[in-house]
C-alpha cells in the first residue's frame, strides 16, 4: 500500500469521515474557502490513482468513496513505523513509550485486561 503526502492523508481523512462525498464537500470540511476546487480535485484524483478512493458520475458531477478503509491504513502505517524503528517488534514500541511516560501504569493495566479479555 502506497503512502499518502499530508494534504493526501487530511482529504482522505474527510473522505473516510463523510462516506461518500464531492470535492465541494471536501473543501467545505477543509473550512477554507479560498482552497481551488481544482487543487482538491488533483488531490482527489490522486488518490483514485494511488487504489485509495473510486468514484461514481452523475453526469458532470463525481461521487467519490473510500476504497481503502481507515483500519487498514491505520495498520499498514503503524506496521511500517514498528518495522522500520523497532526492528518489527510491537514490545520495543510499547517499550519505548513505557520509558518516554507515553504510557501510564493504569493504561498498561487497561491493555492488559484487553489482552487476557482477547484469550478467552
Amino acid at each position: 500500500m502506497k503512502k499518502l503526502t499530508k494534504v493526501e492523508e487530511q482529504v482522505m481523512q474527510i473522505i473516510w469521515q463523510l462516506g461518500r462525498c464531492t470535492v465541494r464537500e471536501v473543501i467545505e470540511q477543509l473550512g477554507d474557502k479560498k482552497t481551488p476546487h481544482s487543487t482538491i480535485s488533483s488531490v482527489v484524483r490522486i488518490l483514485e490513482k494511488k487504489g485509495f478512493v473510486n468514484h461514481k458520475a452523475y453526469g458532470r458531477t463525481h461521487e467519490y468513496f473510500a476504497i481503502i478503509s481507515q483500519e487498514e491504513y491505520s495498520h499498514q502505517r503503524i506496521k511500517g513505523l514498528v518495522d522500520n524503528y523497532f526492528s518489527g517488534s510491537f514490545n520495543e514500541l510499547v517499550s519505548f513509550f513505557v520509558k518516554k511516560n507515553e504510557l501510564k501504569p493504569d493504561e498498561i493495566k487497561s491493555l492488559l485486561d484487553r489482552l487476557d479479555e482477547s484469550e478467552e
